[in-house]
Order: structure tokens, then sequence, then C-alpha cells
């Protein structure tokens, strides 16, 4: 493995400590009152949301002036494009699970260079767990190293992920027995599967760059996939920052998963 870049390992330093801050912001809304919006579609936004965006803006670049920035909190500034180094940020991410007081959200941050994710945090205020990883550095929680786990058959496995996903009667044929959870925070479901705590995790909607940017790396790092459903790896900080489906594993287990999506017979979600 490279030895790892000192910059970037100054940028995680970074990164981690605005994100543990933020974390804190955070504890102190949750469970309280404060003001919530609704900006369409079922996709709110809280009081807290907008702080803790104000707080990593200013701290991140307040440190590094000359990185871009890209949050779904914040309107775009398309200058962002110009830029080799991004960073790109949910404020929170699970913010229905914050507001229904539900311990499954997320404060994530990661940086992207030319349009990979390249060092990320992802923070669980309320559970204290906080993912990191930087580009040939490994993934670790809360210091200690992580790795996906290693099993290589769907059936059985532990999934994250939306049942009605894999229980619609529209998608023939079935899918094999698994156990099946979520968490409100799509981010915080790929660093469980980093972690090896979950086996996979599959979202075939589409998603921001915030929502995936900072857990990317953590997973990449701690030895897995992570693509689109059609194998494509993930790219960032593109003008329109969608990607199209996530499906991330081990990588048999993965392989396994993207084989699995693209039979003729299964139709497209």
């Amino acid at each position: 493995m490279p030895a790892p870049d000192a910059a970037l390992a100054s940028d995680l330093a970074l990164i981690e400590e605005a994100v543990r801050k933020a974390g804190g912001i955070a504890r102190q809304f949750f469970g309280g009152s404060y003001r919530r919006w609704d900006k369409g579609k079922g996709n709110p936004v809280t009081e807290a949301d907008l702080q803790i965006d104000r707080f990593l803006r200013d701290r991140l670049t307040g440190a590094r002036p000359d990185y871009g920035w890209l949050s779904e909190e914040t309107d775009d500034d398309p200058s962002r494009l110009g830029k080799a180094l991004v960073f790109v940020v949910d404020p929170i991410d699970g913010t229905i699970g914050f507001l229904k007081g539900r311990p499954q959200f997320t404060v994530c941050a990661g940086l992207v260079c030319r349009g990979e994710s390249v060092a990320g945090v992802v923070f669980n205020p309320l559970t204290g767990e906080c993912f990191t990883a930087m580009k040939d550095g490994g993934a670790r929680l809360n210091g200690g190293q992580i790795a996906v786990s290693a099993r290589e058959t769907i059936e059985g496995c532990r999934m994250l992920g939306s049942r009605s996903l894999f229980e619609n009667p529209l998608q023939p044929p079935p899918w094999p027995a698994m156990q099946i959870e979520t968490r409100s925070s799509l981010a915080y479901r790929v660093t469980l599967v980093a972690s090896g705590q979950f086996d996979a995790t599959l979202a075939l909607s589409a998603k921001r760059d915030w929502d995936l940017a900072a857990a990317d790396i953590i997973l990449r790092e701690a030895g897995g996939r992570i693509t689109a459903r059609d194998g494509t790896p993930l790219r960032y900080n593109r003008a329109e920052p969608v990607q199209p489906s996530v499906v991330c594993a081990n990588p048999v287990l993965h392989a396994r998963l993207i084989e699995r999506l693209q039979r003729p017979e299964r139709l497209p979600s």
C-alpha cells in the first residue's frame, strides 16, 4: 500500500475535528424544539441542518480557502467545478430520523479530488460512532481499523435497505431470504457495511453527492466496492451532483448483487 499523503492526512484531521464539533451542535438540538421547513417532496430541513452547515463551511473553507464547497444546505456555486479539491457535506444525513428522535442520523463531510472521494468522516453524534478514512490510509471506527464482512452469498446476508425494495412482487424472481434492516442515513448504512456490522446496502433511486461522498472512501478503504447498479464507479463534483443508484458490499458479494440486478427478468426500479 502506498504511504499516506501528509497533506491529505492533515485535511482528514481538519474534517474530523470539524465534524465532531458539528455533532455537538446536533446533540443540542436533538429531542428539543426547533424550526423546520419542507423543501418539497418530503424533503425536510431544520434549524439544526442550517446551523451545522454554516459552522462546517466556516471551519473547513476558512482553513482551506482554495477548496470548493458543495453542501445540501448551501446554494450551489458553479465555481466548485473548476476546483481540484472540493468539500462535499451533508450537515444532517437522515433528517427524517433526526425529526423522529431516532439515533440514526449522521454528520458527513468528504473531500473529493477530481471526481474521486479521497477523504471522509461520517459521525453519528448520538452513538459516538465516528467513521474515518483517507485514500491509501485504511478505514477506522473511533481509531480502530475496520473491514467489510467476508459473506459471499446473498441468501442469509445482513442487508440494509428498504424492505419494499426486496419484497416488490413486480420484480421477479423473488430475492432470497435475508436479514433486512434500514437506517435513516444512507451514509450511516454504507459505513455500517464498511465496519462489517452489515454485509451490503442497496439504494436504487437517485441520490445526491452529499449522501455518499464521505462514506464512499470509508467503504473502499475497508476493502469494499461501491458503485451504481450497473457497476459504474461513482464520480463526484459534476455539474449535476447526482448518483443514479448505489450498491455496496465486499467485492464478491457486490459482484453477485450487480449480476442479479442486471438479469433481464428483473424490472427496473
